[in-house]
């Protein structure tokens, strides 16, 4: 690939600026939304995979696979657990990222309201 030619042909960038600050401010809007508390609609969600997450841990459990649902962030949550000793081998997102998810969770809203 050579090199970029620019010549009066060449649009501005300045020109995308307004498009861009319209998409910037709808992902805003957006993140903003996801960051606020849960609504009726997601807890009852979450209320729902309660009961069928039961079922399947009744059936996986002894083939060493254990779900779950994340209290902070409402995510799945997949254990492979040692059948034997019953400790945990591997948890998908690991303990560490869940944190930090949260963390980054956090900021966003400390971000957005500072913007505001």
């Amino acid at each position: 690939m050579g090199p970029l030619i620019i010549d009066s042909t060449t649009p501005p960038l300045v020109a995308a600026l307004p498009q861009e600050r319209s998409r910037i401010d709808t992902h805003s809007a957006k993140i903003a939304a996801i960051t606020e508390a849960p609504s009726d609609a997601e807890q009852t969600t979450k209320d729902a995979l309660i009961e069928p997450l039961q079922r399947i841990n009744d059936v996986m459990r002894p083939r060493g696979l254990e779900f779950d649902i994340s209290e902070h962030s409402s995510r799945i949550i997949t254990r492979v657990i040692d059948r034997e000793t019953g400790d945990v081998i591997r948890q998908i997102p690991a303990e560490e990222l869940l944190q930090m998810a949260e963390r980054l969770e956090e900021l966003q809203g400390k971000l957005i309201s500072l913007q505001a």
